[in-house]
């Protein structure tokens, strides 16, 4: 989920069963998870290689609703 109201850097929001803050630019270029709570490990590896998977499709999202 990306939120219009939000701030950068731009990362996207994993709702569900837990949360969880992924930045789609870390330092080296690659999403970042900033924070998880309440997303098993290894359901939070899946979601994070998908997110990685799809980087450039957030990042372009991102920039149509941020500018």
């Amino acid at each position: 989920m990306i939120y219009t109201l939000d701030h950068e850097p731009a990362h996207i929001h994993l709702t569900g069963p837990g949360q969880a803050k992924i930045n789609l630019l870390g330092p080296d270029g690659s999403p970042e998870l900033v924070s998880s709570v309440g997303i098993k490990r290894s359901d939070m590896r899946r979601l994070f290689a998908e997110v990685v998977e799809r980087r450039e499709e957030f990042l372009k999202a991102w920039e149509r609703i941020h500018g």
